[in-house]
């Protein structure tokens, strides 16, 4: 199977075409949470169920981390090893989001959404929890902006939380499991996470849970990424390649389907949109990554397209949410409309991703290059 020049860890190449979709996964993540400004309910969303990218996110990483690391246990890599690999990867860009995020909170004046004044230390501790991965509790001074986030400043760094925790459980224990116990780890998550979904846990019969730690959200996004995670790392043990041309525009498209399609069933039949998150996580999702693993980028244009959304892909997940809250905070302060900003949201889409590239080239890559070369 071809693959591009590049390295995922420190020898092994990556699949090109897995990075394209990370990256388009990412990109949707951002029309997700700009909608979100217009949605009186989760049933509201009119790009719905953008937050089923994580559960897509959870499977691309198991399937990398196995891919690169799984046999190398025991030779060239330690535990400990393992982490501080994660750990330069991924950490740079969790605090360049930090400080981003507290840099918008300040600029939002230091209020909670409800106009509620917050004193500046309490954002400044709420940074130094963000910057060492410590969730807020509900209703505590370091939860500044009131609606029960685990990271206040930058939403979506709860993945990320769940992300290492993944991390940490497969270099202790999910490595060590048989390709056998590791099936049965998949079948039990995904059956509890499928009647989790299905049951309405969440409250709105879907799997939008684990950016609190309010009610069912830390049972729902630790399912969320057991499920997912170990479900990634069981393909990457069996994985057999089949024959698919056009692999990655075809996954495209089904992944912006699948993440963008209204509330299914409405109001009156929300019991279907339960059961549609469970048929996407257990099913569809690893369906398409499968068959983006079993791709090539068949030219040059399609290889650098994937290139290019694979190096953005985690820049722009991580750092475009505090912008989103700037833009929350002035959409509902005048009344607006989608239709009457639509060119200030499209406008933050694109600034985004060129925000996101700079902080690629200025800041994360020879941020790790540095922490490499001294931990390495």
């Amino acid at each position: 199977m071809k693959q591009n020049a590049f390295v995922f860890g420190d020898t092994k190449p990556h699949y090109e075409l897995l990075d394209g979709l990370r990256g388009v996964a990412a990109l949707l993540v951002i029309w997700y949470h700009v909608f979100e400004g217009f949605a009186a309910s989760p049933m509201d969303q009119k790009f719905n169920h953008g937050y089923l990218a994580v559960d897509f996110f959870f499977i691309l990483s198991g399937f990398v981390v196995g891919y690169a690391y799984d046999d190398r246990w025991g030779r060239s890599l330690t535990a400990k090893g393992f982490i501080k690999r994660r750990l330069i990867r991924l950490h740079p860009m969790v605090i360049a989001g930090a400080v981003l995020g507290t840099a918008s909170f300040f600029i939002q004046g230091c209020q909670q959404w409800s106009g509620a004044s917050v004193s500046p230390l309490w954002a400044v501790l709420a940074m130094l929890m963000t910057v060492f991965m410590i969730p807020a509790i509900p209703g505590t001074g370091p939860e500044v902006r009131g609606n029960g986030e685990m990271f206040p400043l930058n939403g979506p760094q709860w993945s990320l939380f769940f992300e290492y925790i993944g991390n940490i459980l497969y270099a202790l224990v999910i490595r060590k499991m048989s390709t056998k116990a590791l099936k049965v780890l998949v079948a039990v998550s995904g059956i509890c996470l499928a009647a989790f979904s299905i049951f309405n846990f969440s409250g709105y019969w879907n799997l939008g849970v684990g950016w609190s730690l309010s009610g069912y959200n830390f049972p729902g996004g630790f399912l969320r990424m057991s499920f997912a995670f170990s479900m990634g790392l069981l393909m990457s043990r069996n994985f057999r390649p089949v024959k698919i041309r056009g692999a990655f525009w075809i996954c495209s498209v089904a992944v912006a389907v699948l993440l963008a399609i209204p509330y299914v069933g409405g109001t009156e039949n929300s019991w279907m949109n339960g059961i549609y998150d469970a048929l996407c996580t257990v099913v569809l999702f690893p369906a398409i990554v499968y068959l983006g693993a079993s791709g090539t980028a068949g030219g040059n244009t399609t290889s650098g397209i994937c290139r290019f959304l694979g190096d953005i892909s985690y820049p722009v997940y991580i750092i475009h949410y505090p912008s989103m809250y700037l833009f929350y905070s002035w959409v509902w302060k005048n009344g607006l409309a989608f239709q009457q900003v639509w060119p200030v949201a499209s406008g933050l889409f694109v600034g985004n991703i060129v925000l996101a590239y700079l902080f690629l080239k200025f800041y994360d890559e020879p941020v790790r290059k540095m922490l490499g070369r001294r931990f390495l």
